[in-house]
């Protein structure tokens, strides 16, 4: 017999393959096959040095894709043949920092099959363990501070493993090799329970006490994977309220966690898609619809016809939800903090901003590194829809489509997220919220500091929005001054369409039809913007049309009093202000007489072309919601009211450049003279604005022979109004795209600004 002679290959891997489980997949493999080597961790990615057959090389390249571990995601291989180097055995190394270097980094994901039977198994040493985890589950960005994804360079650092876990987390064949926060009940983390900052009891016992409190009606600080929820009995009114009344969120919807699918499926309508999104590894929090005869609190999500539900995805949400007789089926579990601020995730941090809000706090002590939020998602034709995109997906990278100098893009004011590239990687942060309060500033700071060490990014360029008022403009202009860094100004409605284009692959430089539909962003001519339609690729763009600008009488005032904005709607449609139409009798005599007298004379009168605040003025004018406690609330109650049955639709006017409604309010007003009700009218306001956009679309298409229909911006949350309106454009002939890996409203918006940023200076250079 002849032997088949030996061969050497370096390979070299990049993506999310630390912290996953890939040396011991990779060693296994290498062992099957006969291969001798090495494999190590750098901060680069993962080396692997190879000596064996050629035909045993091949197999494991083939599997080395093929049969990567459920958390691994391979972005590049590179492959260099190599005389063999004689090794004996196949060994794994040490890991190797190396300066400026970087890696993708996993996402906090949930707890694995494997640990969750041995989490309920009595003969398992983990047996009710909260902390349970192997290298398939478990926390990760959360809890790391630095690359290489080690031990030391996590907040497990403080605690030192016990003889049985070192055995697990030094022997390659284990499913805990390597698993950075492996830990059992003798020498990791504990819960326990306080109140009124004394502890009451430790351990399984402050699981039991736990439980027994939010029985008897009790709010709960528990301290999660990436930050501090509050908790509650979902199904009872007076425990939901009493949250409300502390948490100051008046009707703004809670996010409800179910301990199965079984439970899910009693309160809410599942397809099979919303299954699989709710049992996902990132197990967000999905929106469903609920059902009717659910024992859900009707205050949980007020004039609303869904439920935010999640699954548990910790063990120790496992242990606090497990089914008992008697014990409810459904807990709010809301972010830990008041409203507006950013998330709580320190001990002492919690006890003195929840002390007013929870009655008993459930504590543990592993540090969280990085806030993260549950993240929030919807189905849409059978694909995921992000609507908040933080825990279980950040910081996993969206591809970049050419390598460009390092950009930090800062994102908007609301629901701020920012975003860093590097190479053809565009590192989408978690979710940080308004940035409204210093508090949040300082998140958003920190967020950016983290991500600069942690993915070894020195930026060359900002991108910003172009509001010269928004703190993270500022920030970007105070940057750009003090580094001497190139600076990108980016139109808020362009970043939307172009984030959309980039994540659908769409090319930098060919223009497609783009509908920017939100409630705020600061136009080109000083005026707000939000109802554009624009004709744009990812460098330029051009306002081809816009909804007809109309009053907001007492400026950011109006946001939060839609009565306004429809008394300013009816005063530029020319319609008298007739005390039996709702806005009118809603205000008094002196505010009507105020706001006639700012009208006449434009005093603190901003216009805007914003289709969220045609929304706003709308919901008004038919007697939906005259005045809003939280964003988008007059929308989102008139999308719920709508008759899902009604085909009707309103005239409406293209004058020039301007989408003219004063014909629609005419007729919506007549109609309800004619005692229509809100349902009707609701639906066929939603038609019309549908018709509105294919009309537009396909006058541009005669024009310009342009077939490619972009829909972002937060408008584009509604339902309603998303799926009449792509289905009509689709039965027009159109390629529409929407969002499917980050958020259509302005958790989006950074990603955009990058994309335009990158275009810009690609287009410069000439690449």
């Amino acid at each position: 017999m002849t032997t088949a002679p030996v061969r050497g290959a370096r390979v070299h891997i990049t993506g999310i393959v630390q912290g996953v489980g890939f040396r011991p997949f990779v060693y296994g493999l290498a062992r099957q096959l006969h291969l001798a080597g090495w494999v190590r961790n750098t901060s680069a990615g993962v080396d692997i040095a190879l000596d064996g057959p050629e035909d045993a090389l091949q197999a494991f390249m083939k599997a080395l894709r093929q049969d990567a571990p459920p958390l691994a995601r391979i972005d590049e291989i590179s492959v260099r043949a190599v005389p063999p180097d004689g090794f004996a055995g196949f060994d794994i190394l040490e890991s190797k920092p190396m300066a400026a270097e970087f890696q993708p980094i996993s996402p906090d994901v949930c707890l694995c099959d494997d640990c969750l039977r041995e989490l309920l198994d009595p003969a398992d040493r983990r047996y009710r363990y909260p902390f349970i985890n192997c290298t398939n589950c478990g926390p990760r960005f959360s809890i790391i501070r630095d690359i290489p994804y080690d031990r030391p360079n996590t907040t497990m650092a403080g605690f030192e493993l016990c003889e049985a876990c070192a055995s697990e987390y030094r022997d390659p064949t284990d499913r805990r090799f390597h698993a950075q926060p492996v830990a059992c009940p003798a020498c990791g983390p504990h819960i326990w329970l306080e109140v009124a900052g004394a502890i009451l009891s430790k351990r399984e016992e402050a699981l039991n006490g736990a439980r027994r409190f939010l029985k008897e009606g009790w709010v709960l600080a528990v301290k999660g994977l990436g930050g501090f929820h509050l908790a509650c009995d979902a199904t009872s009114d007076a425990a939901v309220e009493l949250l409300r009344e502390r948490k100051l969120r008046v009707d703004k919807a809670f996010a409800v966690m179910f301990p199965d699918l079984q439970a899910v499926e009693s309160h809410c309508r599942l397809s099979a898609f919303e299954r699989d999104l709710l049992t996902s590894r990132e197990r967000p929090i999905v929106i469903l619809q609920r059902k009717p005869g659910s024992t859900l609190s009707d205050a949980l999500a007020p004039g609303q016809e869904t439920i935010g539900a999640m699954l548990p995805y910790t063990p120790l949400h496992v242990l606090l939800l497990e089914r008992e007789a008697g014990f409810p089926d459904a807990w709010v579990m809301t972010s830990g903090n008041l409203s507006e601020e950013p998330i709580a995730i320190d001990n002492q941090d919690a006890r003195v901003r929840l002390d007013e809000l929870a009655d008993a706090f459930l504590l543990h002590d592993r540090d969280i590194h990085t806030r993260c939020d549950d993240s929030v998602v919807r189905a849409v034709a059978g694909a995921l829809y992000p609507l908040r995109r933080s825990r279980g997906y950040a910081p996993s990278p969206l591809a970049f489509p050419q390598k460009a100098p390092p950009i930090l893009a800062v994102g908007g004011a609301f629901k701020n997220t920012f975003c860093l590239t590097r190479d053809a990687y565009a590192f989408l942060s978690h979710h940080i919220g308004d940035l409204e309060n210093y508090e949040t500033l300082q998140s958003f700071q920190q967020g950016i500091i983290h991500f600069e060490r942690l993915f070894h990014i020195k930026p060359e360029v900002i991108a910003y929005d172009a509001h010269p008022d928004y703190l993270a403009s500022q920030y970007a202009l105070e940057r750009i001054a003090s580094e001497g860094l190139e600076a990108v100004s980016v139109q808020h409605h362009h970043a939307h369409i172009a984030g959309c284009m980039l994540e659908n692959n769409l090319p930098m430089h060919e223009p497609v039809i783009g509908i920017a539909f939100d409630g705020t962003g600061y136009g080109d001519d000083g005026t707000i913007w939000g109802g554009e339609i624009l004709v744009a690729d990812m460098s330029n763009y051009r306002r081809a049309a816009h909804l007809a600008p109309m009053p907001m009488p007492g400026g950011e005032t109006a946001i939060r009093a839609p009565w306004r904005l429809a008394l300013g709607l009816l005063n530029t449609s020319d319609i008298a202000w007739d005390p039996a139409l709702p806005p009118v009798s809603y205000g008094n005599d002196e505010q009507r007489r105020i706001l006639n007298r700012q009208l006449e004379l434009g005093i603190n009168t901003p216009i805007t072309s914003s289709m969220g605040r045609l929304f706003d003025a709308v919901a008004s004018l038919i007697g939906i919601r005259h005045q809003v406690n939280y964003e988008g609330q007059a929308a989102i109650e008139m999308e719920a009211a709508a008759d899902p049955d009604e085909k009707g639709t309103y005239p409406f006017a293209l004058e020039g450049t301007a989408l003219a409604v004063a014909p629609m309010v005419t007729a919506i007003i007549a109609e309800f003279r004619q005692g229509i009700g809100a349902n009707i009218l609701a639906a066929r306001f939603h038609n019309t604005v549908s018709a509105m956009v294919v009309s537009v679309c396909m006058s541009i298409r005669k024009e310009e022979a342009l077939e490619r229909v972009v829909l972002s911006g937060g408008v584009w949350q509604n339902m309603r109004l998303l799926s009449t309106t792509m289905r009509a454009l689709e039965q027009a002939g159109f390629k529409v795209f929407i969002h499917h890996q980050v958020p259509t409203n302005d958790g989006g918006l950074s990603l955009g600004q990058a994309a335009v940023a990158a275009s810009r200076l690609l287009q410069v250079s000439g690449d």
